[in-house]
């Protein structure tokens, strides 16, 4: 983990609705792993207390890019910032997937809207090729179909309301692979909570090993503050940990959807 300021070195719409930040970043971008985060202070808005995170959408030599969406007043401003001028930035953050190795399972890849944000990085480090599941209500929740085609993986999309790609949840179209065989397969998902949900379910309905990165709302982003904890398995029983640390990549038999007390 390392706290530095980056140089932006583009700030463009990827879009109608997110953008794409691509900052210089030598002493954090060789240290990224697939799945981690940066915690980054927006410097022009000096009255902020916190950070915001960003999951690690690409790296480069020394640079590293995130997609991010115009939500508020932090990522307003930063959608108005431009080349040359700087963030302050904390990472890489947090437990990432496990990379899959040469000659092991084949990967399935399910994300929700700009979930494909977490995804690509462990696609492009793969050494085997799988399959990309996307998700959306509409078209342009739709993300880096053609960065992941690139990479030479198929991509299956689907939208809510049928814009792109089949209608329906991105569970559909998961569970027709599924049924076709089980075999040397292994999930990861990044997106809503309950997408990773219904995930860890088929997962272990087809008994499939599966790794989901949760979305949890994050303030400190370093373990500290407590309030990004999801309850996992201890025992027979069951226990806080931290998306910010432990996470944001759990394996989904640890995680406890519902809790009783």
């Amino acid at each position: 983990m390392v706290e530095q300021t980056v140089n932006i070195v583009s700030n463009e719409r990827a879009t109608d609705l997110y953008f794409r930040l691509v900052v210089r970043a030598p002493q954090i971008a060789p240290l990224v792993q697939p799945g981690q985060f940066a915690h980054v202070r927006i410097l022009p808005l000096r009255d902020a207390l916190l950070r915001r995170p960003f999951s690690i959408f690409q790296v480069e030599g020394d640079t590293f890019a995130i997609l991010y969406k115009s939500v508020g007043k932090g990522t307003e401003v930063l959608s108005r910032m431009r080349p040359g001028e700087e963030l302050n930035a904390i990472g890489p953050l947090g437990h990432g997937f496990t990379v899959p190795q040469p000659g092991g399972e084949t990967p399935l890849l399910v994300a929700g809207g700009y979930g494909m944000a977490a995804m690509h990085l462990l696609a492009q480090r793969s050494p085997q090729t799988g399959i990309v599941f996307v998700g959306g209500r509409r078209r342009v929740d739709i993300l880096c179909e053609e960065e992941f085609r690139a990479l030479g993986w198929e991509v299956r999309a689907t939208t809510e309301d049928g814009s792109h790609g089949e209608k329906g949840l991105v569970t559909q179209p998961l569970i027709a692979e599924l049924k076709r065989t089980t075999a040397g397969r292994k999930l990861f998902a990044c997106g809503p909570t309950p997408m990773l949900k219904a995930v860890g379910r088929l997962a272990e309905e087809f008994n499939v090993p599966a790794e989901l990165s949760m979305d949890e709302h994050m303030c400190c982003g370093v373990g500290v503050c407590l309030t990004c904890v999801i309850p996992v398995k201890a025992g027979d029983a069951w226990e806080y940990q931290r998306t910010c640390t432990e996470g944001p990549v759990f394996d989904s038999r640890e995680v406890v959807w519902e809790v009783t007390r």
